[in-house]
């Protein structure tokens, strides 16, 4: 007869996810059970029914079919039915026969799946172990958060965003320079703060035309998935719901949100924990009024505790316009024009001061920073120099210097870094080859010249916009010869000839090709290829994004049997990439805007660039674009120098600049004119220049610390070790490249939801190494903070996933068949998740190893050593093991608990004391910098206050739980 009896309760070995089943009914071949749970029933055959038995025990927690718990005092047997006795948590007590335990009771923890048999690998199990050991240790280092971003590692920007990211309400201003990176830092932040729980939705706005380049540069560099918010998809979204609430992370156009009350409304009521605004100095106020941007930015910033603006250099826009910036940030701090500018000049003496510390210990120079401070401690350090060795003296002047900056100067609201600070760019060389203007072009041209009328007709056939139909003479010439039959234009542009002379002149040289339109980009590609039998990639905007990766790979890998020398570009489709990887530019024609023109040579000419950047420039003599060429040459230096200041002159004669474009005289004049304009206000931003700003904005010793705690997460070869297991227990498929680079592809038994990972599709290439990623967009950098990495360490320490295992021991010394437990706990701290608490007190391991007789052997026999010991054992005869043990493990597991629980009291309370030494000592640096610095708000440090006490009373609330567990049975040893 049959083993199983009706009214029984069992779990599928092989589907678990179906909770309790209850048998229906057996006979001598079959057994039918219901999981009711899951609304599914199985028949299996009895003699081979993967069913186990569910027993609970003393102290186990049964949830009842009326939903309450009752905790087990004990079981007994009536007639192979089980009953329960024991109290519910009110106190009352009662029996519960196994029929009328819930059906949809889950049997997830540790304890229950081991008891109930649900066993998963031995290598799983060592993967969770070592996994919670690398929270442990990755969750507190200093570059946490900072260390996955695809990026240089360029001081001031890493010192930046460590700053503003351990803020409590990070409320700032960035203002570097064009050039040194304001996304960058902006990206920096955001991930980390997304990374530590401090920041769960973030809104980015910024203009239209940079919608694609933050998309991609998110995306690409600090891999995060954006939802890019616009008008005709928030229409497709449930009409009754808000559209903002779509994404974790939604970038929306400024120009869309700022010309809409409906969905700026929509925008406050969804919640933010970060607010992003790029080209902030567009927001027009003054105290008469403010325009629709500035308001509608007041009144989400309002709302959201975190804000970062991002803006062009402050003495650009003028002294009304940086104050209205720094208005949105703090409108109680900064609500008075006059007030802010007598403030401004007072920096100055402080400025001195800073400066004349490097000159130390000269008279004059202890003079100017007696005179700019009355503190004491700065008197007690001064009269500490006098007697100071040489050796000495550099520590003392680092700390001078940090106390003036902290306390008198602007950082807390304000970073600014300039490229004379930074340094490390790259010498611009300008090559100008000036060609024959084809007859192709000429004839329109001469009309043009000719006939004041013909301008407007040329603008009718042709449909394009002022200038374009004067700049993109291949453009007017295309569109003009669709009604007539004629060669296309790359036949005759001497351009095209110029071009590939120059690939000869240049063998095995690389080159980025710009061109404004994408049109002309595929012409010029099309061209090439048909007379040179050179196919060359073209990257332009309406390219999806692994488009361009394929693209971006063929040009960058110089070992591919498809690279090309050439990567011919659009002027939106090269937003966003870096290609200084390259040193030579061709601008196959110029952008009508100098801003425009600073972004094509900023993608070789960043930070990093170990070559000088060659700047080819083929012009068409007598044309307009020829005239372009000279007014950014001798006008702005434009091409040789980054000053910020293009945009600027662009604003005051942008229109008189396309009215000479065919008159050469005004040319004439008006480069005068701008050359002047040029060099006032280069002198007026110098005069005004906030050194002080600038000498805060980048603390050197700071970042260099951030570097190296970088580059050692970069180097950690534990990394590499972890990724071997993980692989094989997630059933990815890893095939080398080359030294370097390896293949990601999804295996057979690949886990469901693997980021950029689908079963039965490609993968991805993938690196350890951060200058290969930088190289190429097409692969992938791999580091702790990678999403699939974070998944893969996501699922083996908090779901079910390695937590109940049994192995098998063999040890000549050791009798067969004698049990060990390895119980490992962890802590749990379930409060304050976003206050970040890990930082403190991470997922902390303690590793219990008992004998079957209660001896504990954790401190004698090492995971590692024990592990590689160990050998797997089929899963039917671990079960069987199991259910013979039952009452063994109970009681080692109930010990186990209890040696655990003695070790926790030292991990709070080491926690808890790093965790009020760091806070108590900022607490004390802001209350003292609150007394002289103004922008040190108060509300910043009641929300420390109120975070070092949230953060105590969590720690405090820690608890062990047992997180995984193995069953170790000792064999004789095979011969």
């Amino acid at each position: 007869m049959s083993d199983f009896i009706p009214g029984q309760r069992f779990i599928s070995d092989g589907e678990a996810d179906l909770g309790l089943g209850t048998v229906l009914n057996c006979d001598q071949r079959s057994v039918t059970v219901l999981f009711a749970g899951g609304e599914q029933t199985r028949t299996y055959s009895v003699r081979e029914a993967p069913l186990t038995r569910v027993v609970f025990g003393s102290g186990d927690r049964i949830e009842t079919d009326e939903g309450e718990t009752l905790i087990v005092s004990h079981v007994e047997e009536q007639h192979g039915m089980l009953i329960y006795h024991g109290d519910t948590r009110e106190g009352a007590s009662r029996q519960l026969p196994e029929s009328r335990i819930s059906d949809r009771m889950q049997f997830h923890q540790a304890r229950d799946r081991l008891l109930t048999g649900q066993l998963e690998r031995n290598d799983a199990f060592n993967l969770r172990y070592r996994s919670l050991q690398h929270l442990q240790r990755i969750e507190r280092h200093p570059a946490f958060g900072l260390s996955g971003p695809r990026i240089d590692l360029i001081g001031h920007q890493l010192h930046i965003a460590d700053e503003v990211s351990h803020r409590r309400l990070p409320r700032v201003l960035l203002a570097d320079e064009v050039g040194l990176g304001k996304t960058i830092e902006a990206g920096l932040i955001l991930h980390r703060l997304l990374l530590t729980g401090r920041v769960r939705r973030a809104l980015v706005l910024v203009p239209e035309s940079l919608t694609h380049q933050w998309l991609v540069e998110l995306l690409r560099r600090f891999s995060l998935e954006v939802t890019l918010l616009d008008e005709a998809q928030s229409r497709e979204l449930d009409t009754d719901s808000n559209p903002f609430e779509s994404g974790q992370i939604v970038l929306a156009s400024q120009q869309w949100l700022f010309a809409d009350e409906h969905r700026q409304r929509q925008a406050r009521e969804a919640g933010w924990d970060l607010l992003i605004v790029d080209e902030a100095q567009h927001l027009h106020w003054s105290p008469e009024g403010s325009d629709h941007g500035y308001a509608c930015v007041a009144a989400l910033a309002a709302g959201i505790s975190g804000v970062m603006l991002l803006t062009a250099t402050p003495e650009q826009s003028g002294a009304m316009s940086h104050f209205a910036q720094l208005r949105l940030l703090d409108p109680e701090r900064y609500h008075d024009f006059d007030a802010f500018q007598a403030e401004q000049s007072g920096h100055v003496a402080i400025a001195n001061a800073v400066e004349a510390i490097e000159h130390l210990p000269d008279e004059s120079a202890r003079a100017t920073v007696e005179t700019a401070s009355d503190d004491s401690e700065i008197r007690e350090l001064l009269e500490q120099f006098d007697t100071a060795t040489v050796s000495e003296r550099p520590g003392l002047q680092q700390q001078l210097r940090r106390i003036l900056l902290d306390r008198y100067g602007v950082g807390r609201v304000m970073f600014r870094n300039s490229r004379r600070h930074v340094g490390g760019f790259p010498e611009r060389r300008l090559h100008v080859e000036t060609l024959e203007l084809p007859q192709g072009y000429r004839r329109t041209l001469r009309r043009l010249e000719r006939d004041e009328d013909y301008l407007d007709e040329l603008l009718l056939d042709t449909g394009l916009n002022h200038p374009d139909v004067l700049l993109y003479p291949e453009l007017t010439f295309e569109a003009l010869r669709q009604e007539e039959s004629g060669e296309a234009w790359w036949r005759f542009d001497p351009r095209l000839d110029w071009l590939r002379g120059w690939l000869k002149q240049h063998p095995g040289e690389k080159a980025l090709v710009l061109c404004h339109h994408a049109d002309t980009a595929l012409e010029l590609a099309a061209g090439l290829q048909v007379l040179s039998g050179l196919h060359v990639p073209v990257f332009h905007e309406d390219m999806s994004i692994i488009e361009r990766d394929r693209a971006a790979a063929a040009f960058a890998d110089a070992d591919r049997e498809d690279g090309s020398p050439l990567l011919i570009c659009s002027e939106i489709g090269s937003e966003g990439r870096n290609f200084q990887f390259c040193h030579h530019l061709i601008l196959f024609d110029l952008p009508p805007h100098p801003d425009q023109l600073e972004q094509r040579i900023g993608r070789l000419d960043r930070i990093g660039q170990h070559q000088p950047i060659d700047i080819h420039v083929p012009t068409l003599a007598g044309s307009p674009g020829e005239a372009l060429m000279l007014w950014y040459r001798d006008a702005l230096e434009a091409f040789t120098r980054s000053h910020g200041l293009g945009s600027h002159v662009f604003e005051q004669h942008g229109d008189t600049l396309f009215d000479a474009l065919l008159d050469r005289e005004a040319l004439d004049r008006l480069i005068g004119e701008s050359r002047a304009l040029l060099e006032q206000t280069r002198e007026e931003r110098e005069a005004g220049r906030d050194r002080l700003l600038e000498y805060g904005a980048n603390d050197e010793q700071h970042a260099e610390r951030m570097i190296s705690a970088v580059r050692e997460l970069d180097e950690d070869e534990r990394l590499d070790r972890w990724l071997d297991q993980a692989f094989e227990v997630f059933g990815i498929e890893v095939r080398g490249l080359d030294d370097e680079l390896r293949y990601l592809y999804p295996g057979p038994h690949m886990l469901e939801g693997m980021p950029g990972l689908i079963r039965g599709e490609e993968g991805f290439s993938a690196t350890r190494s951060r200058e290969k990623a930088l190289a190429r967009d097409d692969v992938q950098r791999l580091s702790w903070e990678h999403p699939l990495i974070r998944e893969m360490l996501s699922r083996a320490t908090e779901g079910a996933l390695g937590n109940a295992a049994l192995a098998l021991l063999e040890h000549s010394a050791i009798p067969a068949g004698r049990i060990m437990i390895e119980a490992i706990f962890r802590t749990r701290t379930s409060e304050a998740h976003h206050l970040h608490p890990a930082r403190f007190l991470p997922p902390t391991t303690v590793r219990v190893l008992l004998d079957e007789s209660g001896q504990e052997l954790s401190d004698k026999v090492s995971f590692g050593g024990l592990a590689k010991s160990l050998r797997n054992i089929r899963k039917a005869a671990a079960r069987d093991l199991i259910r013979e043990r039952h009452e063994l493990l109970r009681q080692l597991l109930d010990q186990a608990e209890g040696v655990a629980s003695e070790r926790l009291t030292p991990i709070i309370e080491h926690a808890g004391s790093d965790m009020h030494r760091a806070l108590e000592a900022e607490i004390e640096r802001l209350r003292s910098l609150a007394q002289r610095n103004p922008d040190v708000r108060e509300a910043e440090i009641e929300a420390l206050i109120t975070e070092r006490d949230t953060l105590a009373e969590a720690i405090d609330g820690t608890r062990l739980q047992l997180d995984a567990v193995r069953v170790i049975v000792t064999v004789e040893p095979r011969r």
